[in-house]
């Protein structure tokens, strides 16, 4: 358990876990959920996982938005208001989803004041077509995080090559950044150095540094997914299941060198927060496997697991809490050379993925801003 979580667990009256998500957070993780629509502010569920489930953030991205909108009727009367005003497509999908965040970010203070800006946080992504173009996700960025006017809020920029310089500028500005798409070890090690810099770059103009947080979202079961395949494809199906928690362990450790480092170290007595490492895409997408696999293999201090809804419900129920991340790291190692030695680059899988994951999140935005002009078309006068 780091000493951060320690503070917070006796700030937020953890000191008995009543769940396993609560075991979670005291074994040094921050359980967040990867889920926001309107029914769930309406119905009272997500208050629920808050008090009852011990949910301490949120994460959001255009599929979500769109399946909540698409497959519901829960936003019709705020997108005929806002036919009515005359807003454009696009105006109404910023109203509906910054309404959305800002309605999570308020029932979240509570525990971000608790935690002391640690956990609490809801973020929402800059529009997926600017994954490539650093100037324009920096303007949106600016543009989102102005309007929220909430500071427990993460604005999510896909770490590209592209998007490095973005991060760097928002770290800079002082806007809290969730950087995202990240596969492999060099994605997570560019990303950590944009932060750094960023960080840099306000201590030199004299801004405080405590003022502004950033967090690393690994992509984790997709992993798994692609290279399963290959494997067994080559007959090599006793290491199916086994690349993505290896990586991911390969980069808890490169986390665990850069944030204790003596370079971060001067940083970190000007106030920085260190850059947790969040993993994402947790959910067992292979039914042969346990169904809470990419969280109980990813438990370590200072880390975050966000989870879909069905992911919460089958941890809350049955997940073991180990910490066990920082185990094995050799193994880890061992593992991504036996991978190579059936011809799989684990490096070239995560660029691809990185890739088809940009273009996956442009084709939900598509599908996302078709399904809110269809809804509005149906719903004028």
């Amino acid at each position: 358990m780091s000493e951060m979580q320690k503070q917070d667990s006796r700030d937020m009256g953890m000191k008995q876990p009543a769940n396993t998500l609560r075991q979670l957070y005291a074994a040094g993780q921050s359980p967040w959920y990867d889920n926001v629509e309107r029914r769930l502010f309406k119905n009272g569920e997500f208050q629920r996982l808050i008090n009852e489930y011990g949910i301490v953030g949120v994460t959001s991205n255009p599929t979500i938005f769109d399946k909540a909108i698409s497959s519901s009727n829960d936003y019709d009367e705020a997108i005929r208001k806002l036919v009515k005003d005359g807003k454009s497509v696009s105006e109404i999908y910023d109203a509906l989803t910054t309404e959305d965040i800002a309605t999570a970010a308020d029932m979240l203070l509570d525990t971000y004041k608790a935690t002391k800006g640690i956990d609490g946080y809801v973020s929402i992504e800059v529009l997926p077509d600017y994954a490539y173009d650093p100037k324009k996700t920096v303007e949106y960025a600016r543009k989102l995080f102005k309007e929220l006017n909430r500071k427990n809020i993460l604005i999510k920029v896909p770490g590209t090559r592209e998007g490095l310089p973005a991060i760097r500028q928002l770290i800079a500005d002082g806007i809290n950044v969730n950087v995202t798409l990240l596969f492999s070890v060099a994605h997570y090690e560019a990303v950590a150095k944009a932060y750094i810099d960023g960080l840099k770059d306000r201590l030199n103009k004299k801004q405080k540094l405590g003022d502004v947080t950033s967090v690393a979202s690994v992509f984790i079961s997709r992993i798994d997914t692609k290279i399963d395949k290959m494997l067994e494809e080559k007959n090599a199906a006793r290491l199916c299941g086994k690349a993505a928690v290896a990586n991911s362990k390969i980069i808890y450790r490169r986390f665990k060198d850069i944030f204790w480092s003596k370079d971060f170290e001067g940083l970190k007595k000007n106030g920085a927060n260190i850059q947790r490492a969040l993993w994402a895409s947790t959910s067992t997408k292979n039914p042969g496997y346990r169904d809470v696999k990419y969280v109980e293999e990813l438990i370590g201090p200072d880390t975050i697991n966000t989870m879909p809804h069905q992911t919460v419900i089958a941890f809350h129920d049955h997940g073991v809490v180990n910490s066990n991340i920082g185990q094995g790291p050799d193994e880890a190692k061992k593992i991504r050379g036996e991978l190579r030695s059936f011809g799989i680059d684990i490096n070239d899988v995560c660029e691809n993925l990185q890739k088809e994951g940009v273009k996956a999140f442009i084709d939900s935005f598509n599908s996302l801003i078709g399904s809110i002009g269809k809804k509005a078309r149906s719903l004028q006068g």
